[in-house]
């Protein structure tokens, strides 16, 4: 909004023209959403204490985690607002990209919002029921990447040219070939919607300890900052992407200013969230955060490169399928409990340390995805 409303007054101030450079921009959105982040959270964890908007702790559990019970949550809450304002207010109105991302993300934070209504209301951790949950994220999925990938109007045209194609880590993708690895726009539709919404539960899994999900997420919104950047930048008037082998959708460029305002907030939210937690995110940031990392990887064209990226999320999703699996199949447990995370609890890690050291798993898969870049 600020870009749409300041840069046509360029001519007359020309300190303005700043406003045209994404950097600038994303670090402005950064400073927003961090800023509006530090400054609201201690009034709205005391609104959450005083509406008794606390968390409700699996009796199944580890131990040390039934003292997190009463602990504020549904401070996704507003990491969802200072995201979508931060973005509003300094990315391009007019890119039809940046709202595709910003709407999944606030949809899927409705969904989360009502899952953990569900379970404040009730006392107790079954939210929405798991098929309505998943039957409303692949509807809002399915209905935006069915424009995506079948829409003309407002779409950009660089992203019509390649859109139902596949593009593959480690291998290149070649602009004068627009033939390989295409796709039927149909299965693209509903590839991309299990990219989003499998994304999406896969962060909710990993939002099991004190900043273990923010710091993965604020990892993989950085390291799409820098995949979305060169996606659409123009060097010496050669297009970066060519260069690199990658897709060049100068439309990705302004998601960058996304990715700052998640990273932003994520900061604001993690000063509190840190060890011992002041405040959870709950479902209403997971699926949010994990809804706009998925959309994040359809509309980069990283969806494959998203499995790597995201391997902690992709481990922790994993996790509980082979658990329930396994328990279904032959009665046993291949863990001690899953997510995997409490299965390194169990085996007496403190959480701090299981935090950290998944943080630091997930600053390598980002340095294999980035080095994919030059590995083509």
């Amino acid at each position: 909004m600020i870009y749409y409303l300041l840069y046509p007054l360029a001519e007359d101030f020309g300190v303005l023209n700043v406003l045209r450079y994404v950097p600038f921009r994303v670090l402005a959105a950064t400073m927003t959403a961090m800023l509006l982040s530090f400054g609201l959270y201690p009034w709205f964890i005391r609104r959450l204490q005083s509406k008794q908007i606390g968390q409700v702790v699996r009796t199944e559990g580890p131990e040390s985690h039934f003292s997190k019970a009463g602990t504020p949550t549904m401070g996704g809450a507003l990491m969802l607002l200072a995201v979508v304002l931060s973005t509003v207010l300094w990315a391009d109105p007019k890119n039809a990209m940046v709202w595709v991302v910003t709407a999944i993300t606030a949809c899927f934070g409705v969904v989360g919002y009502i899952d953990d209504a569900a379970k404040v209301r009730k006392k107790d951790t079954g939210g929405l029921a798991g098929r309505y949950k998943l039957l409303i994220q692949f509807s809002v999925s399915a209905a935006v990447c069915g424009w995506l990938f079948y829409g003309d109007a407002g779409l950009p045209p660089d992203w019509m040219e390649i859109r139902t194609r596949v593009s593959l880590p480690f291998v290149k993708f070649l602009t004068d070939d627009p033939e390989a690895l295409t796709m039927p726009a149909w299965l693209y539709v509903v590839f991309a919607s299990f990219v989003i919404v499998g994304t999406s539960n896969a962060v909710n899994l990993t939002d099991g300890l004190d900043g273990l999900a923010i710091g993965p997420v604020m990892i993989n919104a950085g390291t799409y900052a820098i995949l979305a950047y060169l996606g659409g930048a123009v060097l010496f008037e050669q297009p970066v992407a060519e260069y690199l082998f990658i897709p060049h959708l100068e439309s990705a460029s302004e998601l960058a200013v996304f990715c700052a305002s998640v990273i932003g907030v994520g900061f604001g939210f993690l000063w509190f969230n840190t060890y011992p937690a002041q405040v959870f995110m709950g479902d209403v940031g997971s699926l949010a955060l994990g809804g706009g990392l998925g959309a994040l990887a359809v509309v980069t064209k990283n969806e494959l490169l998203s499995l790597l990226l995201g391997g902690i999320f992709v481990a922790e999703a994993v996790s509980v399928i082979v658990q329930v699996g396994s328990f279904k199949l032959t009665g046993k447990r291949v863990f001690l409990m899953a997510p995997i995370h409490h299965h390194f609890e169990k085996k007496g890690w403190p959480e701090p340390k299981v935090i950290v050291r998944f943080w630091i798993v997930s600053i390598m898969f980002a340095i294999a995805s980035l080095a994919t870049l030059k590995l083509r």
